[in-house]
């Protein structure tokens, strides 16, 4: 029987109805463990770039939080899956965190990357402490970090195991809309390589039959979000 460290997942939907790249919604995800670790996935879009967006509702990460009752500072972790300005932007908020993103993303980043600049200041704050793995990591119990690049280089999607709702995979941007999720699916103009893309694709695929894997929760799908528990309702 397979035991987990995670009690409860919470999906965070922080902009909903926005066109950033013809995308219907931002979001981060925040687990529990069972000893009262919080881990935060992701932070979402800048404030200085939502001015230039038409969104319909706009709930940042920490107000997210606060109607928790979490604090930054009650952050112990963040995972970052990659760089985007759609999931780095408020980085900088959770200094006593420990980051965890892939190595070769990182350094990616780091080396001046343009496309990772929009959120530069946020993800790369001087009080940041960032932990660099390499592949697949399982960080705790129930937690599994898989890497997925295509989309972006080093990118990671994150597989969790609930007590009571079982396996839960979180695509992230490695595949982002629930019609995606076939081997043959095409390239969009973000993603950074055909190749790396499919085979992640295939390599999800292949883990959700294999674990038997009964929620697939895709990062930007407008509207599978519609049918999904939102905070402060939570997967347990």
């Amino acid at each position: 029987m397979n035991t987990t460290a995670i009690q409860r997942l919470y999906l965070l939907q922080v902009v909903t109805g926005s066109h950033f790249s013809g995308i219907a919604n931002a979001v981060c995800y925040l687990l529990e463990t069972i000893d009262g670790k919080r881990i935060l996935i992701d932070s979402g879009l800048p404030p200085e770039y939502l001015q230039h967006m038409p969104v319909e509702e706009e709930r940042n990460v920490l107000l997210q939080l606060a109607d928790l009752g979490i604090q930054p500072e009650d952050i112990d972790i963040l995972i970052c899956t990659h760089f985007d300005v759609d999931h780095a932007g408020y980085h900088d908020a959770f200094t006593r965190a420990e980051c965890i993103v892939q190595r070769k993303h990182y350094e990616q980043a780091k080396s001046g990357h343009e496309r990772y600049a929009p959120a530069r200041a946020h993800w790369d704050h001087p009080a940041l402490r960032y932990r660099l793995i390499d592949g697949d990591t399982e960080l705790l119990p129930g937690l599994t970090l898989l890497e997925t690049s295509g989309h972006a280089y080093g990118h990671q999607s994150v597989l969790v195991r609930l007590p009571q709702t079982g396996p839960v995979l979180l695509t992230i941007d490695a595949v982002s809309l629930q019609r995606l999720f076939v081997p043959d699916r095409p390239k969009w103009p973000l993603d950074d390589n055909e190749d790396q893309l499919r085979a992640s694709t295939q390599k999800l695929l292949d883990l959700v039959e294999r674990e038997q894997v009964r929620l697939v929760i895709f990062g930007h799908d407008g509207q599978q979000w519609k049918s999904l528990k939102k905070a402060p309702d939570s997967y347990n």
